[in-house]
């Protein structure tokens, strides 16, 4: 797991660089020629050095992949600054879902360079969560809410919390005033999170309670409809009422257009345990095998 100092500095590269050294890694020899330094040399890095560093960006990642207010952002560093940043951005995109800790140390390597931005810190906060490091992921978003003042970063930060095993930290987040100002996709994700939250203290019939006012009201066939949908399944499966479950679980998977749940699998893999109880597969009178 990566530290969890969140302020990683640039390594020291060795003394004050003289007026006459060329930038970019290499000092000029007594014969003119580029003497390597750093990585060229072959010297060891130290874990913050590769920090820094970051892993290899593939040659056809393009900071223009950027969005527009991303690259907006960026603006405020040097050029050269910005597009090594961006790059290391991209690269984490692209990867987050099938190397997550890649992803990770790509915007590790971003943060190290542009930690005042916003929008480094949150894609360092994603990146953090993606690959399972919760500790470093709660540090992040708690930074971009403190610099940005956005309240739709409190259901990650109590998700962290709940990852972490501190569900009633978790459902104190949920009671914070600025939670009323949330869009109705981000007030779901809240709702969601203190369910989860209630059922990890164990008290999975205040989860439902909680969700079921939520759920039966809602019309929308939006994915976080889909996803409320899916929670209170999935309380009310915790709660053993397995017919209301399967349910509910068919009315997630109907507006999941995005897929962003098994519902329909948890659907099948309930009918598939309901069909095993009927007995269907019982031996008729009379079919003695022998």
């Amino acid at each position: 797991m990566a530290s969890n100092d969140r302020r990683s500095r640039p390594p020291q590269r060795g003394g004050t660089k003289r007026r006459d050294e060329p930038a970019g890694g290499a000092s000029r020899g007594r014969q003119g020629r580029d003497v390597p330094t750093g990585r060229e040399a072959g010297t060891t890095r130290t874990p913050d050095q590769a920090r820094y560093d970051g892993p290899t960006i593939p040659e056809d990642v393009s900071a223009s992949e950027l969005g527009k207010s991303v690259r907006q952002q960026l603006r405020s560093l040097p050029d050269k600054l910005a597009a090594r940043v961006a790059r290391h951005l991209v690269a984490a995109g692209r990867m987050i879902e099938s190397d997550p800790e890649t992803a990770y140390q790509h915007t590790l390597a971003a943060r190290s360079r542009a930690a005042r931005l916003s929008i480094v810190r949150e894609a360092c906060g994603e990146a953090a969560y993606a690959a399972g490091h919760y500790l470093e992921a709660l540090t992040e978003f708690r930074a971009v809410h403190r610099m940005t003042g956005d309240p739709a970063f409190l259901p990650v930060i109590a998700d962290c919390e709940r990852a972490l095993g501190r569900p009633e930290r978790a459902l104190k987040i949920a009671q914070d005033p600025a939670v009323n100002a949330l869009d109705t996709a981000n007030r779901t994700e809240m709702l969601i999170v203190a369910a989860g939250a209630r059922i990890d203290l164990g008290q999975v019939e205040a989860a439902v309670l909680y969700l079921e006012p939520h759920a039966k009201r809602s019309r929308s066939q939006t994915s976080p409809a889909a996803r409320l949908r899916y929670a209170y399944a999935d309380a009310l499966l915790a709660a053993g009422r397995e017919d209301d479950a399967l349910e509910w679980f068919h009315r997630a998977a109907a507006s999941d257009r995005e897929g962003l749940t098994d519902a329909a699998a948890r659907a099948a893999a309930l009918e598939g345990i309901e069909l095993m109880s009927t007995g269907d597969d019982t031996d008729e009178p009379g079919d003695d095998p022998d």
